[in-house]
């Protein structure tokens, strides 16, 4: 079972990135996915879920209207658009794969936003 994050970097403010996360091991398609981010010196913060068929997504207030989550179960990929980008989205980005029974994570991606 393996996720895997890319697409981190460095970002002035005002910036882009698309994050990825590569699934391989699973039956990608069967779960739900998220996308995490943490600071350092802060806790865990959920950002975005999609539902399995990537027609249902939930975002937190902190990233409503800039972020979008997506997935290509076809692919086994999930990804996370982020826009309009400020300084304080500075932390290491962790995707997630979850059902009843299983939870897996990813080593992270590490997002910079800085001038």
């Amino acid at each position: 079972v393996q996720l895997v994050e890319s697409g981190g970097g460095l970002v002035q403010p005002g910036g882009s990135l698309r994050l990825s996360c590569g699934a391989s091991g699973f039956t990608f398609s069967s779960y739900v996915m998220r996308w995490y981010r943490q600071a350092p010196g802060k806790e865990r913060e959920l950002l975005a879920t999609i539902n399995t068929a990537g027609d249902s997504t939930n975002y937190a207030d902190s990233v409503k209207g800039r972020f979008t989550i997506s997935r290509d179960n076809a692919k086994n990929t999930a990804s996370l658009q982020m826009n309009s980008l400020k300084p304080e989205d500075t932390a290491v980005y962790l995707c997630n794969a979850r059902t009843y029974y299983y939870d897996y994570w990813g080593q992270g991606t590490q997002v910079t936003v800085s001038s």
